[in-house]
């Protein structure tokens, strides 16, 4: 799962060029691309790729390598956006307990008439019913859950 809002005050990240968002296009793409390959299509020396990917990295502009996965095949053929109403101020706390629960890919804190919004994958409609019913409105500081059942999904990252 994708990290959220970032806590700790991170320096300002440097400004990027066309050669930075280039790297960042092909490695979008193919996170499994090599440094020689990057080099070879953004026409800079390999170690000028290497340097510029790690400062990526430690800039925090790159934040990892993930593996895109079909839920379906991978035995989660039910996914659903789950609304959550919290009580004020307990986003962080929420937001630990919501990270250790089964299926959970995405959690946001947004604005609206919801708080938290949190894209599960399960195996099954009864597992689903289970996480929400019993895992998430167990959590104290939930107010109410809306389950928004996922009927197809369309992958907007760049295919390989």
């Amino acid at each position: 799962m994708a990290d959220g809002p970032r806590d700790d005050a991170a320096p300002p990240a440097r400004p990027l060029d066309a050669i930075d968002q280039d790297i960042l296009k092909i490695l979008q793409a193919d996170g499994r691309a090599s440094i020689r390959s990057v080099a070879e299509r953004v026409h800079v020396s390999r170690a000028n790729a290497y340097a510029r990917i790690n400062r990526l990295i430690d800039d925090g502009v790159i934040r990892g390598f993930s593996a895109r996965v079909d839920h379906e095949r991978a035995g989660h053929g039910t996914s659903a956006y789950i609304t959550l109403k919290i009580v004020q101020n307990t986003w962080r706390t929420v937001r630990e307990q919501l990270r250790q629960l089964p299926g959970a890919s995405h959690i946001a804190l947004v604005g609206g008439d919801f708080d938290v919004l949190l894209l599960v994958h399960t195996p099954d409609n009864r597992t689903l019913r289970e996480l929400v019913l019993t895992r998430l409105q167990s959590i104290p500081e939930v107010l109410s859950t809306r389950t928004l059942l996922v009927f197809e999904e369309e992958d907007t990252e760049p295919e390989a």
